[in-house]
């Protein structure tokens, strides 16, 4: 008994260890960032390079506030991730709903030919789509950023598909007894029990939104139009990049992320650890 004691409690500790080493690996570039937000342009040129900044330099966030619009950047990158994760929730709920507990011919074919589309990296889809953008004369305008998250998404069909799987079927049948639409069943049952998977998709959605930087970049060009994502670009200069500047709106970049995954962090984990494989 004490050597199984033992071996379980060796193995719990590797186990940390691994975890621990493999966090490090994760919050060292986060805590770098931050060190370079207060550091000078001297210092970030040091060699050796220094952790943590000899002189606490405020100067980096006042100078950016004063020589960008950051709060108009932060206003658009806002805007277009909550459009974005609203379109991707309601199209998303629907699908996944209508995949797991309705039937219909061609549902399992169709749920295969959805989970295809993962395998087409935004990369080989960006010219039809500008093309079909620029037929629709949606160039420098949100449009192209939102308007495609109403018609769903691979990754959040999936999603939800395998969290209403979860769900007893005897709600439903109660609910059709009852006289309830299919629609009302999705509205009055499922949906009410789907706050975390909706959760866990709406910050997922909102996070992937807020860092895109590839299809802003091919449909904004206005300055006043641009995302934050879009707008750090302009601190890496035509030379050598402004890194305190750049950390430093990486930093102001980052506190929303931070603020809503905070806020859901219970809902957020809850709904990734409810929507397993189920078939």
């Amino acid at each position: 008994m004490h050597s199984a004691q033992t071996q379980r409690l060796t193995r719990h500790a590797l186990i940390y260890l691994v975890l621990i080493a493999g966090a490090a690996v994760m919050i060292m570039p986060f805590l770098w960032m931050i060190s370079t937000s207060f550091k000078d342009m001297g210092e970030v040129r040091a060699w050796p390079p220094t952790w943590l900044p000899q002189h606490l330099d405020l100067s980096n966030y006042h100078d950016i506030w004063q020589q960008y619009p950051m709060l108009l950047f932060l206003w658009n990158g806002f805007v277009i991730a909550s459009l974005t994760t609203l379109g991707t929730l309601i199209s998303c709920s629907l699908a996944g709903f209508a995949l797991a507990q309705l039937n219909f011919p061609g549902r399992s074919l169709l749920f295969l030919v959805v989970l295809s589309t993962l395998l087409l990296p935004y990369q080989v889809r960006m010219v039809p789509i500008f093309i079909e953008m620029s037929k629709l004369g949606w160039i420098d305008s949100f449009k192209p950023l939102i308007v495609p998250a109403f018609f769903g998404s691979a990754y959040g069909i999936f999603l939800m598909r395998q969290f209403f799987l979860g769900i007893p079927k005897e709600l439903k049948e109660a609910a059709i007894l009852d006289g309830a639409t299919p629609f009302g069943v999705f509205w009055n049952i499922f949906l009410p029990l789907s706050k975390p998977a909706l959760t866990a998709l709406g910050i997922v959605a909102f996070v992937t939104s807020w860092n895109d930087l590839l299809a802003p970049m091919i449909f904004i060009s206005t300055f006043e139009k641009m995302p934050i994502a879009l707008a750090l670009s302009f601190f890496k200069g035509q030379g050598e990049a402004l890194w305190p500047w750049l950390m430093a709106a990486s930093v102001i970049s980052m506190l929303p992320l931070v603020v809503a995954y905070l806020a859901a962090q219970r809902w957020f984990i809850e709904g990734m650890t409810f929507t397993g494989l189920k078939q």
